[in-house]
């Protein structure tokens, strides 16, 4: 039953609502709420903590972000953690019981799968295992984040404690060092799962060679290689399997039913915390050097994309202490500045996406399920007990507790069972000497491309592209992260376990990573598509994102040869699609000279809508909705003939979009469903049946059948959908601009999660913002007070020196330590 329908109509319900009605947080959030419009207080308010050694300063400005100015880094990241934890607590926690797997001892059964299969990766154990491996600067700051953490949950009372506890009615525990680092596994699975794909490519494997080498595209004519280049001679870009797996048809058929379920259940996991990303597809990031800059220092622009959610993944904040000013965004629960810059230095991430996951089918012994095959012989598998606690009831917080046993191989754990096969998981998230945030503490000290690199040898998290600036006017490059080396496979399908053919014999030597430092070109796009050519030594991975994005954005850079940060952001708000030009463009030739207006009028519409078409995702369009939806019937169609119901209905893969604009752009014959004459009569059929479609979705009304009618943007909360109680979360949805997905364009819509152009002639013209707003509390004015600034693409800027900062200050705390 979902959680909605055991807070509706509860007296508890309404019982823990009721102080919320009119609670502030503590005394300072009360004075930050109100100070919000009035100048800066003559003398600083003042709250006394236990566990500082020195007073803190922190001032917050018009939108409610906090510059914390410290006189030790100690100090500083307590005091990091003590703030972030009075806007964002709640968040901390869900993130937190997320990767642990503990959310079903709040939620109740409905978080049960979620939390067993959090249980079967062994996040928890492995981050208690990898905090001892931090070096002693990281383990110092989380330790003191934890300390700050716990002072503010300290002050909390029945009053003050944030809704969701209340309504749910619990309290939170302590916050641990480990806890901090457990969230990192939150984004390594959100940005590194490959190994559905892995075990839906093993369906395809029966299909002839030219057919799978057609319907998984690597290279694409609209690729912007950032390292190396295409080696002209090569022609085919599909991967061979090296010593991966087959599976027969009907055995296909039902692993891809079964993981279409474990992928839904994931994306609703992730979509909980603003954490999904379609397709591994996360972000796009930019520079540009000085010499094609009207300043003649260098401009970086970066905008993850994150699912939206209520409040936003990322928190801004300033920080300040001896040796140290970094400014930008962070996770709640991660000490420090993932996106930002410091006095020397910007930096921007986007998700490279190498291939870090392997399936490998093991062989158990029939007569003893715990004894699988090896090289070497038979060898027990570990067989771990996770005791899950699981809330009884909305009413009461009384748990029972449910084992669910994990089976463990030499490669890892055994992540899917499926008519008597068994595949473990090889993965480099659940490598024990992995830090995830390691790397980002000693990016925040960077001073220039050398030490830069250095803090990235350290850096072990999902594998980024990296894109740098510094005020010297130097810009760069650098894949970041661990990919590991293969023995005979490339790990696009799953491996025999028995054999020792296609192990993992290292990782690619940091040196050896993609990388560049001041291209010739003086611009670098990367946009989670390809970024290394074929003349590149090592093997990434071959699934690539479509590579729309990241060409519309170099087009759009190299079409000036000076540029402002007003340009950055024209680009950022972007929302020309390649794809659906190309779609329109082309269905419109063929139909004009197969006179298809002939058999159907209803083309004149369709004609005349798609020429008068910019091309641009605007909320109002109506010829990009309903090309869409021809090209969804086209898709279906094509796969259908290729490769049969079954498998056409599940099939997606993150690059098929470069499949299908071939398809449609050259029309070989050979693709034409049997009994299609040509494809005048496919469009003809697409046509007609979009049509329905759409009069079935909003009605014979066809003024209403808009892109933003069906694609509104939503900032979901967890609670939001409870009766009554629920109300305070919701956020208004509205119809969205731009896309992700297959007529993707650079501003993604609703999954933009931060925008970011980082100035290096003048870092307090930097300009940064968050979706929502900081606060998690519905009752703050900073709830949503950044909305209407993501909505139109006007990001504001970010004071950084201590002249700017004071300046923008609206409210002043004086942190004191406690007698």
């Amino acid at each position: 039953m979902k959680i909605a329908k055991l807070l509706a109509g509860t007296a508890l319900a309404l019982f823990l609502f009721a102080p919320t009605l009119s609670a502030g947080a503590t005394p300072w959030r009360r004075q930050a709420g109100a100070a919000a419009a009035r100048p800066v207080p003559a003398q600083a308010a003042a709250v006394q903590l236990r566990g500082l050694k020195r007073p803190v300063v922190v001032r917050r400005d018009e939108r409610g972000i906090p510059y914390i100015e410290a006189e030790s880094e100690e100090d500083l990241y307590f005091a990091q953690g003590y703030v972030t934890a009075s806007d964002r607590l709640w968040q901390m926690e869900l993130l937190r019981r997320t990767a642990r797997g503990e959310l079903a001892e709040v939620l109740g059964r409905a978080a049960l799968e979620e939390d067993k299969r959090r249980r079967t990766y062994g996040f928890a154990r492995t981050a208690e295992h990898s905090l001892t491996k931090a070096s002693p600067e990281l383990r110092a700051a989380l330790e003191a984040y934890a300390r700050g953490v716990n002072a503010y949950v300290a002050t909390l009372d029945d009053r003050t404690t944030p809704p969701e506890f209340k309504i749910l009615g619990f309290r939170p525990r302590p916050w641990a060092p480990a806890d901090s680092v457990v969230v990192g596994k939150n984004f390594a699975e959100a940005l590194s799962s490959s190994w559905p794909t892995d075990l839906a490519r093993a369906a395809f494997a029966s299909l002839p060679k030219e057919k799978r080498d057609a319907l998984f595209p690597v290279v694409s004519p609209l690729d912007v290689l950032v390292v190396g280049t295409d080696a002209p001679v090569k022609k085919s870009s599909a991967p061979t399997t090296g010593a991966g797996t087959t599976i027969e048809v009907a055995e296909a058929a039902e692993a891809l039913r079964a993981l279409a379920e474990i992928e839904a259940a994931s994306r609703r996991s992730f979509e909980r915390v603003g954490l999904y990303a379609e397709d591994l597809a996360a972000s796009n990031n930019w520079v540009v050097s000085g010499r094609r800059t009207y300043s003649g220092k260098p401009l970086l622009a970066n905008d993850p994309h994150l699912s939206a959610s209520a409040p936003s993944i990322w928190y801004l904040v300033h920080l300040s202490a001896p040796g140290l000013r970094v400014a930008g965004v962070t996770s709640p629960g991660a000490p420090g500045v993932l996106i930002g810059h410091n006095e020397r230095i910007a930096w921007g991430v986007t998700n490279l996406g190498p291939d870090v996951q392997d399936l490998y089918r093991e062989t158990f012994d029939p007569e003893n399920p715990r004894r699988y095959r090896t090289p070497q012989g038979w060898r027990e598998a570990e067989l771990r007990r996770e005791e899950i606690k699981v809330r009884k009831g909305f009413n009461s917080t009384e748990t029972e507790t449910v084992t669910h046993d994990v089976t463990v191989t030499r490669h890892g754990p055994v992540v899917f069972e499926r008519g008597g096969a068994r595949y473990s998981l090889k993965w480099t998230a659940l490598d024990p000497e992995v830090v995830d945030f390691e790397g980002f503490h000693f990016i925040n000290r960077a001073r220039d491309w050398k030490t830069f690199r250095d803090a990235l040898r350290r850096y072990k998290g999902p594998t980024q592209n990296f894109v740098y600036a510094d005020v010297d006017g130097h810009i760069g490059y650098y894949g970041a992260g661990l990919i590991p080396v293969r023995r005979g496979a490339d790990g696009s399908t799953p491996h025999d376990g028995a054999t020792d053919a296609s192990e993992w014999v290292g990782f690619i030597p940091f040196d050896e990573l993609p990388h560049v430092f001041d291209p010739p070109s003086g611009i670098i796009v990367t946009a989670n598509s390809r970024v290394v050519g074929t003349s590149y030594r090592h093997h990434l991975t071959h699934v690539w994102a479509s590579p729309t994005r990241a060409r519309r954005i170099y087009d759009l850079l190299g079409s000036k040869k000076k540029m402002t940060a007003e340009d950055f952001r024209a680009v950022l708000g972007d929302a020309y699609t390649i794809s659906g030009r190309t779609f329109v463009r082309e269905v419109s030739r063929v139909a004009r000279e197969a006179r298809l207006e002939e058999r159907n009028p209803k083309w004149r519409d369709t004609l005349a809508l798609f020429d008068a078409w910019d091309g641009v995702l605007k909320p109002e369009a109506r010829a990009p909705r309903l090309a869409l939806e021809m090209r969804a019937q086209f898709q279906q169609k094509i796969l259908a003939a290729a490769v049969g119901g079954e498998l056409a209905r599940e099939y997606r893969w993150p690059n098929g979009v470069t499949f299908f604009d071939r398809l449609v752009a050259e029309r070989p014959r050979e693709w034409l469903p049997e009994g299609t004459a040509s494809f005048a009569d496919l469009f003809d059929a697409i046509h007609r049946e979009a049509r329905a479609s759409l009069a079935r979705k909003f009605g014979e009304d066809e003024s209403k059948w808009t892109w933003g009618a069906e694609f509104p943007v939503r900032f979901p909360h967890p609670l939001a959908a409870v009766p009554l109680l629920g109300d305070q979360f919701k956020i208004e949805p509205f119809p969205q601009t731009g896309s992700v997905g297959i007529f993707a364009t650079p501003n993604v819509g609703p999954t933009v999660s931060m925008r970011m152009i980082a100035d290096l002639a003048d870092w307090d013209r930097t300009q940064q913002g968050i979706t929502l707003g900081q606060s998690g509390l519905p009752q703050s004015p900073h709830w949503k007070d950044q909305l209407e600034d993501w909505r139109n693409v006007t990001p504001r800027t970010l004071p950084f020196t201590q002249k700017a900062v004071r300046a923008a200050a609206r409210d002043t705390v004086e942190l004191r330590p406690a007698p």
